[in-house]
């Protein structure tokens, strides 16, 4: 039986999806170790939780819920392999006051691509609305809330969720579908677990408010094959990164508050632990060309690593008044060669545009990648480019009123700017291996990007096996 939903609840979700058409998983065929450490974990995630809160930048994120703060009339438990608890196939259907429980296992892509076991699962073009849950999955491949093919909608708002297995995410789009949240609490400790999850066919997610944590390795708080918008909420990674994009899709943080401890390992393809990576992986789980990361506001702390690694894909960051704080040993950005693609033509292709923003740290651009780094509105960046030499191509373009101050030698090739926007404090600048003298301007062009790729989204969206 369901439970009724207010007039005035409804309002508030017809306004979200509204805004939603407006605006936009780690695969667990990739393997991933076992986490042998949850409980030490756990125990981080909780002390990461706390000094994250005492940073929230005002306005942002909302209480973290616990499953006591949910008042429940109803429980609805699923243990089949593969099965559902709340299904909405075709349908326009909605709870409240509910707890689900979902054990059962699964394997493969019935559960990463097209929903089988999920806990609440919508798809065929079904609107589900949810509000003041409790979701609970204990088993393989058993995402908690999954809204899977064009046309349909989830909408949820006042829920805790939580997965302990592995490939277990807390909210799964694929294939094209919608998801909207709000208020949520969502905790995954399993590998390949990410908190806010998409996969092949990707689609348009809405997350604002709330509190998302991860502590399984290859789990990071937002794992991107789909257009994903998160809003004043509160992420925290504890073994993985805190933001993946992969190919042609896009992560937007507006006022969010982004805490990562890259410090296990899901492959071997990379050495290297970041914050934030953006690749492609050649797996046909995402189309290929042009991605797109963008920080408004709120705050990012690297506990281990880069800030930001790209590889084998094109990217454009931007950054604006965002306070990134890297308490790694790695560099603010690299943009390199690693394990995906194929060698010779698998570096990253940046474009970071800074405004109102400072940047503090180094940046590496290896032989087959290229960076075009634009400061405008006030934006610095105190550190150095490609210190050890020559290597991949940069292009540096600085507004009037924003700055570049060297803390070693940096090679580029080419730059545009006024005879003030360079402070050489004590180092040597070469541009196409000339010298650039300081209080003199400089003009040159940017580099053109290649990508490739022609849909957006996830690689084509698969269609549901007729047997399901």
């Amino acid at each position: 039986m369901k439970a009724k939903v207010s007039k005035t609840y409804l309002v508030f979700i017809a306004v979200l999806t509204a805004i939603a058409a407006t605006v936009a998983l780690t695969s667990c065929q990739t393997g991933g170790e076992s986490s042998s450490q949850r409980t030490t974990a756990a125990a981080s995630a909780a002390t990461q939780d706390e000094a994250a809160a005492a940073t929230l930048p005002e306005g942002s994120g909302s209480a973290k819920l616990t499953e006591s703060d949910i008042a429940v009339n109803e429980t609805i438990e699923n243990a089949e392999d593969g099965g559902h608890a709340i299904v909405a196939d075709g349908e326009t259907l909605s709870y409240a006051n509910v707890r689900v429980n979902k054990t059962g296992e699964a394997d493969g892509d019935e559960a990463d691509f097209y929903g089988e076991n999920a806990a609440v699962y919508a798809a065929n073009g079904g609107t589900l609305t949810l509000k003041d849950m409790v979701v609970k999955t204990d088993g393989t491949h058993a995402n908690a809330v999954f809204s899977y093919g064009e046309g349909t909608t989830v909408n949820i708002a006042n829920a805790y969720i939580e997965t302990s297995g592995n490939c277990s995410g807390g909210l799964m789009t694929t294939g094209g579908g919608t998801m909207n949240a709000e208020n949520l609490t969502i905790n995954t400790s399993g590998n390949s677990s990410a908190a806010i999850r998409s996969d092949r066919g990707g689609g348009t997610v809405n997350v604002t408010g709330g509190n998302y944590t991860t502590s399984g390795t290859g789990s990071p708080v937002i794992y991107s094959t789909a257009d994903i918008t998160v809003s004043d909420a509160t992420m925290t990674s504890t073994a993985s990164q805190g933001v993946v994009v992969e190919g042609k899709n896009a992560v937007t943080l507006n006022n969010v508050n982004l805490t990562a401890d890259n410090n296990k390992k899901n492959s071997d393809k990379s050495s290297r632990y970041q914050a934030v990576m953006i690749y492609q992986s050649m797996s046909g789980d995402a189309a290929e060309g042009a991605s797109r990361f963008a920080m408004n506001g709120g705050t990012l702390t690297n506990q281990n690593g880069d800030v930001f690694f790209i590889n084998n894909t094109a990217t454009e960051i931007t950054l604006n008044n965002a306070q990134i704080t890297n308490n790694g040993n790695g560099v603010f950005l690299r943009a390199a060669a690693a394990g995906w693609g194929s060698e010779g033509s698998n570096g990253g292709q940046v474009t970071l545009n800074a405004s109102n923003q400072i940047i503090n740290g180094d940046m590496i651009v290896d032989s087959v990648s290229h960076l075009n780094l634009y400061l405008s509105n006030n934006a610095s960046f105190t550190g150095a480019i490609n210190s050890s030499g020559q290597d991949g191509e940069v292009y540096v373009e600085i507004e009037d009123g924003s700055i570049w101050t060297l803390t070693g030698d940096s090679y580029i090739t080419g730059m545009t700017c006024g005879a003030n926007a360079i402070n050489l404090n004590g180092h040597k600048l070469f541009i196409d291996g000339t010298s650039y003298t300081e209080g003199s301007a400089s003009f040159g062009d940017p580099i053109a990007v290649q990508s490739t790729g022609n849909g957006h989204g996830g690689g084509n969206p698969p269609a549901k096996p007729e047997n399901d």
